[in-house]
């Protein structure tokens, strides 16, 4: 989680919403993102997917049997959706999210017993650091719309 903490810290530089993903794979990380949907002006670009995506160039393989996804946020429904059609063994993450997460939260699509997949899941790994990141991130936002721009 140290390094998914790392990767989510690079994305807030470039004002995206701190969530960091990392895929292991035999003790070694195969694939990491960040958040990237302000960069790529796109919706979907979650650092979940992103790390997916690459994570199946590497293995040259859509199913990512024998990987752990480690993440600083809980899952949301598109993420939680796109890590059970992965096949991706386990999910770790960091802090819970209320408002949207799939994975335990508001619903739990990882662990749906009708689905064909269910990877096994472990959340609140260093819940305190990842949710710290996400709201020193929202608070920095709401100063900065709060404050009046000075015309110079």
């Amino acid at each position: 989680m140290t390094r998914a903490l790392a990767v989510a810290r690079e994305a807030m530089r470039f004002d995206e919403v701190p969530v960091g993903a990392i895929v292991v794979r035999d003790g070694e990380i195969i694939a990491r993102s960040g958040n990237r949907t302000v960069r790529d002006r796109d919706a979907t670009a979650h650092a979940e997917l992103l790390a997916i995506h690459e994570a199946s160039r590497v293995t040259g393989d859509a199913r990512l049997a024998g990987c752990t996804l480690y993440v600083t946020l809980e899952p949301c429904a598109m993420c939680a959706g796109a890590l059970v059609l992965s096949r991706v063994e386990r999910v770790v993450f960091g802090a819970w999210d209320e408002k949207a997460g799939m994975v335990g939260s508001v619903e739990d699509l990882l662990r749906h017993p009708r689905l064909n997949h269910r990877p096994g899941v472990q959340g609140g790994v260093c819940a305190d650091e990842c949710g710290a990141l996400l709201r020193e991130f929202f608070a920095a936002r709401r100063s900065s719309v709060d404050s009046p721009s000075v015309a110079g």
